[in-house]
């Protein structure tokens, strides 16, 4: 567990995180109960490193509540690589599958509070309740779906399209996240995605 107080879960708060895995696949009964055991609720504060590059992930995450990025480091700079809120997974895929060290840092960017499972405990639940292997093949395809949107999405060069698209796939995120990340999330300068807001909003 990362060095911040967890507390179990109540009854409300497991059906809550059920009724999200539900979402993808059914959950069996003895799944529930399993899970139950060993699931966990974390709040992170504002500001506070889940993961530091470097370091191998050896957690999922389930957002409850608030919003978390991942970002890496270039220089004196940070790049956010994704923006997570309530009702999704996150996780260093990448170091959590391989156990190698993790490529980018994962941050609170508000007060959240989150689901907690081992990657170990997901292993053991892949072999001990086959049925579940369905859920973690449906969340890994979404996992996926939202990486490759996240790929086409920064690799366009117009700063105009970039931003539509933008608040097409991401608009609960459009007054809800800093400007600059959302900047930095797009690969363009502040001053730039200012300028397309202006000129977008000139144009209603």
């Amino acid at each position: 567990m990362p060095s911040l107080k967890s507390y179990p879960l109540d009854t409300r708060k497991q059906q809550h995180f059920f009724s999200a895995l539900d979402h993808f696949y059914p959950l069996e009964s003895d799944v529930k109960t399993w899970l139950g055991k060993k699931l966990r609720r974390i709040k992170v504060g504002k500001g506070e490193l889940l993961l530091h590059a470097g370091n191998i992930c050896r957690y999922i995450y389930f957002i409850e509540k608030g919003a978390l990025r991942g970002f890496i480091r270039e220089g004196t700079k940070n790049i956010t690589t994704w923006i997570s809120v309530e009702n999704e997974m996150v996780t260093s895929i990448y170091s959590l599958d391989m156990e190698v060290p993790a490529l980018e840092n994962i941050e609170a960017i508000e007060n959240c509070s989150l689901f907690v499972l081992k990657s170990t405990d997901v292993k053991q639940l892949y072999v001990k309740y086959p049925s579940f292997n369905t859920v973690g093949r449906k969340i890994l395809q979404q996992y996926y779906r939202d990486a490759e949107r996240r790929a086409f999405l920064v690799r366009h060069t117009n700063a105009t399209l970039k931003y539509k698209l933008f608040l097409e796939h991401y608009s609960h995120l459009s007054n809800r996240v800093p400007l600059k990340l959302i900047a930095s999330f797009l690969g363009m300068a502040l001053e730039t995605l200012s300028r397309v807001r202006k000129k977008m909003t000139r144009s209603k």
